[in-house]
């Protein structure tokens, strides 16, 4: 009878460096690898991070995945133009960032938008998590190609 897997894993896929930590249930032992990111295929990474410390796919358990290289690309304009839609009430999104502003729970904040009158347009509609709008029939808009 085999064991099952007992470890834990969480990796950040940074624009430098791809960082894991590990746990392992079984023992309680933690370690740790820091791998250059591999950028044409960010996977390469993940893997040579899990072989760093010491384990392989099938040991594991749980995987928390987290990323700021798109986030990163965002906020140093870099790669490709892109668009974002908020939700009516979040057009504020980037501009909060990581609840850095000096009141997170304020109602004021004094900082400017990154890109002053560049505001996201904004929907009324709640997206269902199966990407289409609440209320709308999927069916019929994909028979009209939206």
């Amino acid at each position: 009878m085999t064991s099952s897997p007992a470890l834990l894993v969480g990796v950040d896929v940074g624009g430098t460096f791809t960082d894991l930590v590990l746990f392992d249930e079984a023992t309680g032992a933690v370690r740790v690898a820091k791998v250059p990111t591999t950028v044409a295929n960010q996977a390469n990474g993940v893997l040579a991070a899990l072989a760093e410390a010491g384990a392989a796919p099938a040991d594991l358990k749980v995987v928390v995945h987290g990323t700021t290289t798109a986030t990163n690309a965002l906020l140093e304009r870099k790669g490709a133009s892109t668009g974002l839609i908020t939700t009516r009430g979040f057009r504020d999104v980037l501009e909060l960032g990581r609840r850095t502003r000096p009141t997170p729970y304020g109602l004021k904040d004094a900082r400017l938008p990154r890109r002053p009158g560049a505001r996201p347009p904004h929907t009324t509609h709640a997206v269902r998590p199966q990407g289409y709008v609440r209320g709308a029939d999927p069916a019929r808009a994909a028979r009209r190609g939206e």
